[in-house]
């Protein structure tokens, strides 16, 4: 038997030589994500949504040989849209946006290298994996919120008196907060994933799926409003609230495991899976494979287009760390610490028992590293790290983030400065430092944080009494001022 040529060979090798050069191309974004589904118990399912996706795809072998692999270059020009929504991603950064983009050129390579007819087969799957970025973050704060107002409003019908401060619950046993945690994303995302592949399993029309991928997005919202209001409730019967919130974690992946074998039960009512799959038409052309060659090029454009506005990123970032601002140097009156990089520094004040931290950049620097420096000196990277608001009338500015983390607890207080005056976080944010990113600017982007250790009550009473003290703002602001920069 004579070995195949590359004319006649089946095109697989073209797609995994394809999928090998995108996995070099976002490893960012590759490593990125893997660092998520380790630390973070909301994505701790990520690992599995390689094996689920196999698993359709193997599902769907029978369709899959009917089709016949015709390559084609009409993906190109998604593939640089692509390429611009990526890019716009990474100037805002935004890394789920350069995630879901990077899993969009998967679906571009596999198009134009098999063809819609073999893509139609395996949509499922491949569709499938954009469960493999973590995101949802952003629905948190919406989370949290609707979980407050459904306990009180359940309070409210069990006759139980309760007062609310925010995500912040009060009943005569005791208070009860809404963290992060409790807002209900671990359990909202992992059913999302769970519901698709079940779906996609159990039902062969689109509307029974649809139909229950939407009752499962809706029950694990209500469910994780009774598991907090049934925690809050025992905490009245118990007479503790303290009592009542141990081990509460624990009994929320019980009440979730339940409320899933009940979607499930509440799925198979309605199974059509035992009847055949639906083959696709067997094609007119005779059934074969197409030839590498006419893959390549297909291909190429597609890595190319998928390669290209990363390196424009790199040529950026370069540029903007060929100029850095200089130290800030700010607070006289506290120890200067060793610094931690050229462009940090920290000093001890003793007197108040905290550490200040500076953090300067260039004008240039892309939004995700001046974030991401701000979350690692806030505390934000440790897992379970609870975030809230800090108001603290005449200290500039009024509002500041606050972050208890680890344990034994350290509390932080941490504030950004954009364009010379202090900025909140959020889209806006991110929008004037992405500008800034590409046609520069006047000031450095700053980042402060204050750490104190202690009880959190102590911790943050010392830091509310030092930002209140006027001290930070101005010293900032002269910073800001007169700062130079240094190749």
């Amino acid at each position: 038997m004579q070995p195949a040529r590359l004319e006649t060979a089946p095109p697989w090798a073209v797609l995994i030589a394809g999928l090998a050069v995108l996995g070099f191309v976002f490893h960012s974004e590759i490593s990125a994500a893997v660092w998520v589904w380790v630390y973070s118990t909301a994505y701790n399912h990520c690992f599995l949504i390689l094996p689920m996706a196999a698993w359709l795809a193997w599902q769907r072998r029978s369709a899959l040989a009917h089709a016949t692999a015709r390559p084609t270059i009409l993906p190109l020009p998604a593939a640089l849209g692509l390429g611009v929504v990526w890019f716009a991603a990474d100037r805002l950064g935004i890394m789920e946006g350069r995630q879901l983009a990077a899993i969009g050129f998967v679906q571009l390579l596999v198009l134009s290298v098999l063809g819609w007819r073999a893509y139609r087969a395996l949509a499922a799957p491949l569709l499938y994996l954009f469960f493999l970025v973590p995101f949802g973050g952003f629905l948190v704060p919406l989370l949290q919120a609707f979980t407050t107002h459904f306990v009180v409003h359940g309070l409210d019908l069990l006759g139980i008196p309760n007062f609310n401060d925010g995500n912040t619950i009060e009943i005569p046993e005791g208070s009860f907060y809404i963290a992060t945690a409790c807002a209900g994303l671990r359990f909202l995302i992992a059913a999302i994933a769970f519901s698709v592949f079940y779906a996609c399993v159990i039902y062969r029309s689109l509307s029974r799926r649809l139909l229950f991928i939407g009752v499962s997005l809706f029950v694990p919202v209500i469910a994780n409003g009774l598991r907090c209001l049934g925690i809050v409730w025992l905490g009245h019967v118990l007479g503790s609230a303290s009592a009542a919130a141990t081990d509460h974690v624990l009994y929320g992946y019980l009440f979730f495991s339940i409320v899933l074998i009940l979607l499930i039960l509440l799925g198979l009512a309605f199974r059509e899976d035992l009847s055949p799959e639906h083959a696709l038409p067997t094609p007119r052309t005779p059934h074969g494979a197409a030839p590498s060659a006419r893959c390549l090029v297909p291909a190429g454009t597609v890595i190319v287009a998928a390669a290209l506005f990363p390196i424009l990123a790199i040529g950026i970032n370069q540029a903007a760390a060929a100029t850095r601002p200089a130290p800030p140097t700010l607070f006289a009156s506290c120890t200067k610490a060793p610094a931690a990089s050229e462009t940090v520094r920290r000093f001890t004040c003793s007197e108040q028992a905290l550490t200040v931290t500076l953090a300067a950049f260039s004008p240039r620097s892309d939004p995700k590293l001046v974030l991401d420096t701000e979350r690692v000196l806030a505390g934000q990277n440790v897992p379970e790290a609870e975030t809230r608001p800090l108001a603290v009338p005449g200290a500039t500015p009024e509002q500041w983030q606050l972050v208890i983390a680890g344990t034994p607890p350290v509390i932080t207080a941490s504030a950004l400065w954009i364009d010379g005056a202090p900025a909140q976080g959020g889209l806006r944010t991110r929008w004037r430092q992405a500008l800034n990113s590409l046609f520069g600017g006047r000031y450095p982007p700053l980042v402060v944080a204050l750490r104190a250790e202690g009880t959190p009550s102590e911790a943050i009473d010392r830091l509310t009494s030092f930002l209140a003290s006027g001290r930070i703002g101005p010293a900032v602001q002269r910073y800001l001022d007169q700062a130079s920069f240094v190749r």
